[in-house]
C-alpha cells in the first residue's frame, strides 16, 4: 500500500463527509491526516479483530474536533461499514462531531481539549503495571497546548518514564481564533517538553517517511516517553485551504468541493 496515495484518498473522504453533513473542522482534519494514516496503516497494532484484545495498541485523538479524519480511517479499515457515515452529525446518530466510544475503534470520548494526554498517560501506566506489550499514541492540537491539564499529563508521563507512550503535537500554528503564537505563544516547545523528561523529536508532519522514521525512533527509546512535534500545514492538500484560519470550521461550497477533489486527484496521480 502506498501511504501517500492513501492519505489523498482519506482527505477526499474527509472533504466529502463534511460537505455532505454540512459541518466539520476541515483545516485540522487535513493537517493531521498524514499522522493518522501512518499510524493506522503501518505502525499501530489495531484492527477490527482486536477490538477487545488486551494487547492492542491504544490511540487517543485528543484534538477531538478533527474527528472526521479519524472516522474516515476507521471506516476504511473496516471497524464499521462505510455507509454508517451517511448518518454523520444527524439526529440520533452515534457518529457525532467528536470521538464517541460507542463507535468501534474509538478508545475514549474527546473534544474537551486538554484531557487526551492525561488519559493516554493512564493507559500507558496501566500497560506497564499489567506487563502488557501495547503502545499508546495520542494526538494533540497546538492550540490545545494552552490547557493546563496538558502539562500535568506531560509532567506525569516524564515522572513515570513511560517509554510505551508517544504523543504528537499537530503543530499547524493556527487555531479557531487566529495564529497560535498570537493567542498563546508556543515557541521553544521542544525545550519545554524536554524539561519534563521527554524524548523530543521535531519533523515535517506532512511527510509520511519522516513521521514513520520518528515513530521507529520513539519505539527504540527506553526510560522516556516521546513527543513528536509534527510541523504541519493546516488544510494540507488543498491549495485554497492551506494556512487559512477561516477553514478551521467551514463547509466547502459545491464549487469549492469539486475543486478540492480535483486537486487531490491530481496530487494522488503524482504518487502512481
Amino acid at each position: 500500500m502506498d501511504l501517500k496515495q492513501k492519505a489523498c484518498d482519506i482527505r477526499k473522504n474527509i472533504i466529502t463527509l463534511i460537505h455532505m453533513a454540512g459541518t466539520g473542522h476541515i483545516g485540522g482534519d487535513l493537517s493531521v491526516t498524514d499522522i493518522l494514516v501512518m499510524l493506522y496503516y503501518k505502525q499501530m497494532n489495531v484492527s477490527p479483530d482486536l477490538l477487545r484484545d488486551a494487547n492492542r495498541d491504544r490511540f487517543v485523538m485528543s484534538k477531538g474536533h478533527s474527528v472526521e479524519a479519524l472516522y474516515s480511517i476507521l471506516a476504511d479499515r473496516g471497524f464499521f461499514p462505510k455507509s454508517d457515515l451517511d448518518t454523520y452529525s444527524t439526529y440520533g446518530s452515534k457518529y457525532i462531531g467528536h470521538p464517541n466510544n460507542k463507535v468501534n475503534g474509538v478508545e475514549m470520548n474527546t473534544g474537551s481539549l486538554g484531557h487526551g494526554l492525561s488519559v493516554a498517560v493512564g493507559m500507558a501506566l496501566a500497560g506497564k503495571m499489567d506487563h502488557r506489550p501495547y503502545r499508546v499514541y495520542a494526538v494533540m492540537g497546538d492550540g490545545e497546548m494552552a490547557e493546563g491539564s496538558v502539562w500535568e499529563g506531560i509532567m506525569a508521563g516524564g515522572h513515570y518514564k513511560l517509554d510505551n507512550l508517544t504523543a504528537f503535537v499537530d503543530r499547524n500554528r493556527l487555531q479557531i481564533s487566529g495564529k497560535t503564537e498570537e493567542v498563546m505563544s508556543q515557541e521553544r516547545q521542544e525545550e519545554r517538553w524536554a524539561a519534563f523528561g521527554w524524548n523530543v523529536l521535531s519533523v515535517n508532519g506532512n511527510d509520511m517517511d519522516a513521521l514513520d522514521e520518528a515513530v521507529e525512533k520513539a519505539k527504540a527509546v527506553k526510560g522516556q516517553p516521546t513527543v513528536i512535534i509534527a510541523n504541519t500545514t493546516k488544510g494540507c492538500g488543498v491549495s485554497f485551504m492551506e494556512n487559512q484560519v477561516g477553514w478551521h470550521h467551514r463547509v466547502p461550497t459545491d464549487e469549492e468541493y469539486q475543486k478540492a477533489i480535483e486537486e487531490l486527484d491530481f496530487r494522488r496521480a503524482q504518487y502512481e
